[in-house]
């Protein structure tokens, strides 16, 4: 089945060339060159994409807001693409709800390997549908939605593969590189502490204001989902 992608870059030169990369790979590409645009493509085709490459910089409304009003109802996929190589920018995307990130210049092998990476994973949630109980966290694998106590969860789609492989290896401590392969792919080319990035986001989410803590660092090893399984 052809997927199909929703880029949005104002930059006639680069979309020019990424359009026909993508074409090429069997994907379908709809364009948008302004925020406001990509509001209108994507609600307009809301249940027909499978995921967003979205650029930063912006006209009208700039990647950031448009990623935010995106996520107060959707967890598409969304590769976050900019010129700016700043961590910071890097935590404001990823905190807003991005799946990756990339950085202008870039090889177009590295865009496709993310893209590949991003699909699958969310390929791999379509597939099973289970119910996991670790104390008053619950997942629903069908849903996508995880609650603690009668408080629902609003996760990433990393942040939500990420607790699902914990959640999954419960009482089994996973290594930074084997979280790496399970949630970012073997061929991830970044750096392995976007796992303890991750890490720090989950427990915000999952065990902050909580006095009984889920997800345990098991010192120089990596981490732990730790807490009674009900079945």
């Amino acid at each position: 089945m052809t997927n199909t992608i929703l880029l949005v870059e104002d930059e006639e030169a680069l979309s020019s060339y990424l359009i026909p990369e993508l074409k090429f790979e069997d994907y379908q590409v709809l364009l948008a060159k302004d925020g406001q645009e990509a509001l209108q493509v994507y609600d307009n085709n809301r249940g027909n994409l499978d995921l967003i490459i979205l650029d930063w910089m912006l006209p009208k409304l700039d990647g950031l807001e448009v990623l935010r009003r995106i996520r107060k109802n959707d967890d598409i996929p969304v590769i976050m693409m900019t010129a700016r190589d700043y961590v910071g920018d890097k935590v404001a995307g990823l905190d807003s709800g991005a799946d990756d990130y990339i950085t202008k210049p870039f090889e177009i092998e590295e865009l496709l390997a993310r893209i590949r990476v991003v699909l699958r994973h969310e390929s791999h949630h379509h597939q099973q549908s289970e119910l996991y109980t670790v104390e008053d966290l619950t997942l629903n694998t069908k849903s996508r939605q995880v609650s603690r106590g009668n408080q629902l969860i609003q996760l990433t789609q990393r942040e939500y593969e990420l607790l699902l492989t914990l959640i999954r290896h419960g009482g089994e401590t996973l290594t930074r590189d084997e979280l790496l392969d399970a949630v970012w792919g073997v061929d991830f080319e970044g750096q392995p502490n976007v796992v303890d990035v991750y890490i720090r986001y989950l427990r915000n989410k999952v065990d902050r204001g909580y006095s009984k803590q889920l997800i345990h660092t098991v010192r120089g090893v990596g981490y732990v989902m730790s807490g009674n399984y009900q079945e």
